[in-house]
């Protein structure tokens, strides 16, 4: 075995073959320790100094996540909020960031505020479309441009090797947040991106018991130290029995995203020109426009994260989420329950999004079980 490579799904299922020399056990352990001790010559014990800056159940974490990535370092951060922020914190000011019209509604709100306080010069492309982006960059000038793919909450497909090119082109980095899709799916340090983002809360952690985002990079430097310095000094490092739990978590993550997969393809292909239903926005499907994309950066591991637009009126779409059963309807996604919800009324006022549109987190359930619940749903939304 010496000489062989051991699969991802391995990795994973053994947190990269642990082991306690010390008591022999296989689990990783809990490290609450909020401070450590100096040496005898009253040295710091580096990288273990105080909290803010790292926990040795908090490393074993990222070491797991990087390894998945294939990238040089990962950082984990209380949420994914807090991850995304640090992110435009690092960056200089008035830099000029492109970032697209349509993603989840925390960051664009983050985007909107750092640009009206002149913090941050922020252009928007319309979602998926790189000649939109390509005019919007800024040769020698854009810092940063931020991709999500799939986007949330319509799911759209940008090809992240091409937006790559436009980004380094133009001297600018690229960020991918591929939340839905966690890189047992997409691997974007491979298809090109400097910096991939999870919210780690989601698909990573899988169990809605752990809030935490991911940041990991194909390169290093002064750049990814001011990351982490500013992480230590808001304090916002992740716990280490938040820690645990994602450890806990990924170990099944292949298993958990592999049949929210296969129960996303069934349902969308269920509900696709289903007679209540106006469209279902999922990139699993042959129809939709991002498919051959999608298929080509997942390897047909799609996820489990789809909308639906409900015919009728908005209030329709809210009835249907309140009248599901089996479906929580709940914000989040990723978990081993499948959730639903409005989106409108969760973003709120100022965010394209569709009146009618329910996103749905398909979970790990029986697959017609969610299929029949929101066929009720739906029907008695209707009137039915």
């Amino acid at each position: 075995m010496k000489n062989r490579q051991l699969s991802p799904a391995t990795r994973l299922a053994q947190a990269l073959h642990y082991l306690d020399e010390d008591t022999g056990a296989i689990i990783p352990a809990i490290h609450p320790s909020a401070t450590y001790v100096r040496a005898n010559d009253y040295s710091e014990r580096k990288p273990y100094i105080y909290r803010r800056d790292s926990n040795q159940t908090t490393d074993h974490a990222e070491a797991i996540i990087a390894d998945l990535e294939g990238a040089a370092d990962t950082m984990l951060f209380a949420s994914g909020m807090s991850a995304a922020s640090a992110v435009m914190d690092a960056l200089p000011a008035r830099a000029h960031v492109l970032a697209p019209d349509v993603m989840y509604h925390g960051v664009l709100q983050q985007f909107q505020k750092l640009h009206a306080l002149g913090r941050l010069d922020v252009t928007y492309y319309s979602t998926g479309d790189l000649t939109a982006m390509q005019a919007a960059m800024r040769k020698g000038q854009t810092a940063l441009v931020w991709v999500e793919s799939p986007n949330n909450p319509d799911w759209d497909v940008t090809d992240i090797a091409a937006a790559a090119k436009i980004a380094h082109d133009a001297g600018a980095r690229l960020f991918t947040d591929c939340t839905g899709t966690p890189p047992c799916c997409t691997r974007a340090l491979e298809l090109g991106a400097d910096i991939s983002f999870h919210s780690a809360t989601k698909y990573l952690n899988g169990h809605s018991d752990v809030t935490a985002g991911a940041l990991s990079v194909r390169e290093t430097g002064d750049w990814w130290d001011e990351v982490f310095n500013i992480r230590k000094l808001q304090g916002t490092v992740l716990q280490s029995f938040d820690a645990f739990l994602l450890i806990r978590g990924m170990r099944t993550l292949i298993l958990r995203v592999e049949r929210a997969t296969q129960n996303a393809l069934t349902f969308a292909a269920h509900f696709e020109g289903h007679p209540l239903v106006e469209r279902v926005l999922y990139p699993g499907l042959p129809s939709h426009p991002g498919h051959e994309i999608a298929k080509r950066q997942t390897g047909g591991m799609y996820g489990g994260m789809m909308s639906i637009i409900t015919c009728g009126t908005e209030q329709t779409a809210i009835d249907t989420a309140l009248a599901c059963e089996v479906f929580y309807p709940a914000t989040s996604l990723g978990g081993v329950e499948s959730l639903i919800e409005h989106r409108k009324t969760v973003s709120g006022e100022g965010f394209k999004v569709h009146p009618n549109l329910l996103r749905i987190s398909i979970g790990i359930e029986d697959v017609d079980d969610l299929i029949v619940d929101l066929e009720q749903a739906l029907t008695r939304a209707a009137g039915g």
